[in-house]
């Protein structure tokens, strides 16, 4: 089978069925003649991306003593919020076709403000609500992000994806390298420690006002497309219909559903991993943040090599080793070998996220059809991914240690690589 032409398909586009009437063209012009406007809006919103997950980690074991929360419950705090990444992926791009992708990227930053802030409300249901709404804004921010860079900078796609998603990764990085010190400065409260982050998604959503104001005129403009082929649809019909029936398409979702749950483990439960085995908690949080910054690394280089690849199956081999190797690290010697797990980890994340993304563009024909797979896989794929924190808790409440969590970590790497061998196949769904 002949390889698709990916240029057009680098970024899954949440509106890839509609396009513009001339007024909503004339508007796009205009929104355009405002490139550094846009590009630091991009900016500050892809710093939103992980930052709010990110700095509840090296604070759990406090939020836990506060409330009196059990491991299970405490695990709650970060699987709520990754179980509303998938249910919130299923509206985002509905929103988008409705409103356009500017107003409800607005919203999504206003709404992850509001998150954060009721997130730290005394009281467990706060604690909870406030996730669901952070996993909500998330969700929009994940989807519509790359579509709106795939329709202004349809030239330089690749080079603001690593803008964006290096903006991302920055941006926890520099959330789970601060939260203890933050909490230290204010007189050892985790509340302003989390709070302060409504900041930053309040100065993103402030840099997108502009942007909606430039681009009203887009709203209500746009028109449905023809199908691109026959039998592919553009509504809820048959190109829905082929994606969630296609094994191929399932393949690619639950690769991308098992290394987000691998990932969130550790985002979940890497510092109390440490902590648990003697290591402070300001040291642990450092490695936790050096943990997403290396993820840079594997992030940038694995896309590249996969996309000169028929087959990206030694690739698949590739991240999976690394990342079992890491967990591996942890249940062996976790505090001696801290640094160089973190580090194993971190190319592995970063490789197996980066390469979940590019086998979504690879496996796909056409554009719809690489949104439509998009959806899926991170609707399917973040409510797969809630689980692993969630059970990675109550199994270490259960048996008062993280050797068996880890070791179940391990089998869902065995997993993972035996359904992306297939995923890596050079077929399109």
């Amino acid at each position: 089978m002949s390889r698709p032409d990916t240029d057009h398909l680098l970024l899954p586009d949440a509106e890839a069925d509609v396009r513009p009437s001339p007024q909503g063209a004339a508007a796009r012009r205009a929104l355009l003649a405002h490139p550094v406007v846009l590009l630091v809006g991009i900016v500050l919103a892809s710093l939103n991306m992980r930052a709010a997950l990110a700095s509840v980690s090296p604070l759990v074991s406090d939020i836990s003593q506060s409330f009196g929360l059990s491991s299970t419950a405490s695990s709650l705090v970060t699987s709520v919020p990754v179980l509303f990444l998938g249910l919130g992926a299923l509206v985002a791009p509905w929103l988008a076709r409705r409103f356009g992708s500017e107003p409800v990227l607005l919203f999504a930053l206003l709404l992850l403000a509001v998150g954060i802030l009721v997130r730290v409300a005394p009281s467990p249901v706060a604690l909870y609500g406030g996730g669901v709404l952070v996993g909500t804004a998330i969700a929009l921010l994940n989807v519509l992000m790359p579509g709106l860079i795939k329709r202004d900078f349809p030239d330089k796609a690749a080079s603001m994806t690593s803008v964006y998603t290096g903006a991302m990764i920055a941006g926890a990085t520099l959330v789970a390298a601060s939260s203890v010190p933050l909490e230290k400065a204010f007189g050892g409260s985790w509340e302003a420690s989390l709070a302060v982050w409504s900041l930053l998604a309040v100065l993103a959503a402030v840099t997108w006002l502009p942007q909606v104001l430039i681009a009203r005129g887009r709203t209500g403009h746009e028109v449905r497309m023809a199908s691109a082929r026959p039998g592919t649809g553009t509504g809820s019909g048959s190109a829905a219909k082929s994606v969630w029936r296609s094994a191929l398409a399932w393949q690619v979702t639950l690769f991308m559903g098992l290394q987000s749950l691998w990932s969130y483990v550790l985002i979940a439960w890497m510092p109390t991993i440490f902590t648990d085995h003697g290591m402070s908690r300001s040291t642990a949080g450092v490695i936790f943040a050096f943990n997403n910054l290396i993820q840079v690394a594997g992030a940038f280089a694995v896309p590249l090599l996969a996309g000169r690849m028929r087959s990206q199956r030694p690739l698949i081999v590739l991240v999976t080793s690394l990342v079992a190797a890491g967990y591996a690290g942890l249940m062996i010697a976790p505090v001696s070998g801290a640094w160089l797990w973190a580090g194993v980890l971190g190319i592995g994340q970063g490789g197996a996220v980066g390469l979940a993304l590019t086998m979504i563009v690879l496996r796909s024909g056409d554009a719809q059809t690489a949104a439509r797979l998009s959806g899926m896989a991170q609707t399917v794929g973040y409510l797969l991914a809630a689980v692993g924190p969630l059970a990675a808790g109550a199994v270490h409440q259960a048996t008062g240690g993280w050797t068996i969590p880890i070791a179940l970590v391990l089998g869902v790497c065995a997993a993972a690589l035996a359904v992306g061998l297939f995923a890596a196949r050079d077929r399109t769904v």
